[in-house]
């Protein structure tokens, strides 16, 4: 018997963030699932989520889950390492009936099918960090693993100011990272998971220092090849052979994030195209 169709399933996918950085995994859902439309929050106004408290991370994400869910959504993609890590559970729980994924599964599961020895480092800012978010999920799926993580909050304004390569960003990178790769050497990092949606901008300058031996993994492209999976599981994929749309909402400052986004997504963005939008009204569902 053929699987029936919702009729949710021209409905867009919400993706939100604290701001650019999870244009990434737009760039990776806009590929993976080009027919789909796809909404995109960035929390500009409040930017960075990295350094805030988890309270405040969780009432934030309940606000743009809520603002985004008012406009014809059938899936929310967290596309915030940090709002992943402490408020994914809580999102899930609020929109039983929305499907509501995060980064961090999927970016744990690609770090240990690549991993050879299980040797795994983890990059991410401090709350991620602090939070084991990635650490907990790699010995869910690994449990022999040796994992090391090490904050990296300053590589987020390197990457919005557009400052991706070069000696002085490699030298910036090789400071930051130096904890984590010489903290022992009796197991050597063979995987470093870059735990933040800014950080594959920085990807070249990382893999400069970090060398060969070290693969490196991003959750985007692992986060897309999910929402798609579980799209076709629940019978939610849009079978509309045409190209679906784009929009972009923003709390604050539409100009720059139009301009900082060619950092990070590859498709113009028009300035006049991104809604300025207040989502501090906005009441969560739980």
């Amino acid at each position: 018997m053929a699987k029936s169709v919702d009729s949710r399933s021209e409905y867009a996918i919400g993706v939100f963030d604290s701001g650019v950085g999870g244009l990434t995994v737009l760039n990776a859902l806009r590929q993976a699932l080009p027919e789909e439309h796809l909404v995109y929050l960035g929390d500009t106004a409040r930017v960075p989520y990295g350094t805030k408290s988890a309270l405040s991370v969780r009432r934030y994400a309940e606000q743009a889950v809520c603002a985004l869910s008012s406009r014809q959504i059938k899936a929310i993609v967290v596309a915030c390492n940090t709002a992943s890590a402490m408020a994914l559970e809580h999102l899930q729980a609020c929109y039983p009936d929305l499907l509501v994924l995060g980064v961090i599964e999927p970016g744990a599961d690609a770090a240990c099918r690549v991993s050879q020895q299980g040797h795994i480092g983890v990059i991410a800012t401090e709350s991620t960090t602090n939070n084991q978010a990635y650490q907990k999920a790699i010995l869910r799926l690994r449990p022999d693993a040796r994992i090391r993580a090490q904050a990296c909050s300053l590589f987020v304004a390197l990457a919005e100011e557009g400052w991706h390569e070069g000696d002085l960003v490699e030298q910036i990178v090789a400071r930051c990272l130096q904890p984590l790769l010489v903290a022992d050497s009796q197991f050597p990092l063979d995987t470093l998971v870059l735990g933040c949606t800014h950080f594959p901008a920085l990807r070249g300058a990382i893999a400069a220092v970090t060398g060969d031996d070290i693969q490196l993994v991003d959750s985007a492209q692992t986060t897309a090849e999910a929402v798609k999976c579980e799209l076709e599981a629940k019978a939610l994929q849009n079978k509309n052979q045409i190209r679906g749309s784009l929009t972009f909402l923003v709390t604050d400052g539409p100009e720059r994030f139009a301009r900082v986004a060619t950092n990070f997504f590859n498709e113009r963005i028009d300035p006049g195209s991104v809604e300025l939008i207040d989502i501090q009204h906005y009441a969560s569902e739980c």
